[in-house]
Formats: structure tokens, C-alpha cells, sequence
């Protein structure tokens, strides 16, 4: 299959399970990777065990032992988990933990989030080695999923925003991303600058309804809350455009599949 090149410093490496994309720049701090659709993940599975078979698959793949793929049930929110070195393995498949947002110190754990269309988000601290993972769609960006983040690295771990390094995985581009005046009216209330609200709705496609660059709002809300722009990697993919490689919910609806993104610590 052909590849699209990435934006950024994000480069394709080949693994068994399929391609997967890498943020150079991150490397050194944090192992990590993005899947694509190749993956068990990237198709809809229908049983618990062949959910778990394709998260064991990531696991594996990203060197974390059985228990320690640290995951959440996702529910589009800005709920934060703290994971700390030494505290018990992450729970059970059916009991994982209402959240959007995973932070840990621990170099035994993997972190990992999912998506489909919505903002993948790996975060490393240069200096104190801690890391973070976020999953946001247009509901968690109203809710500053980014910048709850940065805060909660800053509250947990003593993270400085100048020492994060960031890597925004492929999501949704602005050019196939429709969205109703609600979802512009829910940043409005949020507080959002208009300049901002601006440049992430950059064009009404018909009445009421906009394009939204998700990929955009999540770079600049870091940047807002302190993180320098030169240490935020976007691989500039839109999931939407490219079938043979990434999940879209926006195209395939029900039946889409998932993409990972998943980091540890060194």
C-alpha cells in the first residue's frame, strides 16, 4: 500500500502487526507508537476476547507484559488518571476507568489511548521522564483536554511545561470534518479566544455548519498552556482520507475500526 508521508518529525516503521508511525523527536524520551488499520485493532471486533486478543497484540508490540497495558473506557470527557510507580496493575477489561486522560512515572507501564477519527496525544517530560496519553475528540477539546494535561503532569509529577515534548497523532483533517453551529456554540461557551475560534472552524460550509481542524486546536491549546511550539509534532494525516491505513468513524460509522496510540517511559 502506498503511504502518505508524514508532517513533522513522524517517520513509518514496520512491525509484525502492521505499520505504525513513530514522532522521531520523542524517541529518545519515550518508547511509543501510533497503529494503523493492518492492526488487529483496525477492525471492528464483535467478542471481548477477540478485543483483548488485539490489545494483547499492542502490548506486546509496545513491550508491556500482561497487566501492564494501562487503558481507559473512554468517554469523551477530560477525567484524569494517575498512574504511579508501584501502586496495583490496571484494572480488568470490564473495569477499566472512566477517562480520557492517563498520566504515570511508572517505566513498567504502557499507557495507551484509542480513536477513530478523534486527537491522539503522547506527551514526555524531558526532564523528570514522566509521560502521558490523551485521547480527544471535538467534546474533550470544548473541555481543554490538552491543557488539563499539561496541569495534571504539573500536579502529579512536578512537570514543567517547557520540558514537554508532544506528539499528535493522525486524526480527522478540517477539510473532511463537517460539524453543526452546537459544536462551535460549546467553545464559545468554554471561553475560547475569538482568534482561536476562528482558526479552528476555518470555513462555514453551509448554513450552520463548519469545518473543524481538531488537530490544530489541540497544538495550540498547548501552546496556551505553556508547551513550546517547536517541541509539538503533529503527523498532519487525516484519518478520513487515507482507507487502507486508519479507522474513521466519519466514513465508516459503526464498523470502524480503532488506531492506538501507546507510550512508556524509559
Amino acid at each position: 500500500m502506498t503511504r502518505p508521508e508524514p508532517h513533522d518529525g513522524f517517520a513509518w516503521i514496520d512491525m509484525p502487526a502492521g505499520p505504525a508511525l513513530v514522532c522521531r523527536p520523542l524517541e529518545r524520551m519515550a518508547p511509543h507508537l501510533f497503529t494503523t488499520r493492518p492492526w488487529a485493532l483496525g477492525s471492528p471486533t464483535d467478542t471481548l476476547a477477540a478485543r483483548d486478543a488485539a490489545w494483547r497484540q499492542l502490548g506486546e508490540a509496545a513491550g508491556a507484559p500482561p497487566r501492564h497495558l494501562a487503558r481507559l473506557h473512554q468517554v469523551h470527557g477530560a477525567a484524569i488518571i494517575v498512574h504511579r510507580r508501584g501502586s496495583p496493575a490496571p484494572a480488568a477489561a470490564d473495569e477499566l476507568p472512566q477517562a480520557d486522560i492517563i498520566i504515570a512515572d511508572d517505566p513498567g507501564m504502557v499507557l495507551a489511548v484509542q480513536a477513530a477519527d478523534c486527537v491522539p496525544i503522547l506527551i514526555a517530560d524531558a526532564r523528570t521522564g514522566v509521560v502521558g496519553a490523551a485521547h480527544a475528540g471535538w467534546r474533550g477539546l470544548a473541555l481543554r483536554v490538552p491543557a488539563m494535561a499539561v496541569r495534571a503532569l504539573a500536579d502529579a509529577f512536578g512537570s514543567r511545561p517547557g520540558d514537554l515534548h508532544v506528539a499528535i497523532g493522525p486524526s480527522i483533517s478540517a477539510a473532511r470534518y463537517e460539524v453543526g453551529s452546537d459544536v462551535r456554540e460549546r467553545f464559545r461557551e468554554a471561553g475560547f479566544a475569538d482568534e482561536r475560534q476562528a482558526a479552528w472552524f476555518p470555513a462555514e460550509t453551509r448554513s450552520g455548519h463548519w469545518l473543524f481542524d481538531g488537530a490544530r486546536s489541540a497544538r495550540e491549546q498547548l501552546q496556551d498552556a505553556g508547551v513550546p511550539d517547536a517541541q509539538v509534532h503533529v503527523a498532519g494525516l487525516c484519518t478520513a482520507t487515507h482507507a487502507e491505513l486508519f479507522c474513521s468513524y466519519r466514513r465508516d460509522g459503526s464498523r470502524a475500526g480503532r488506531l492506538a496510540a501507546a507510550m512508556r517511559r524509559c
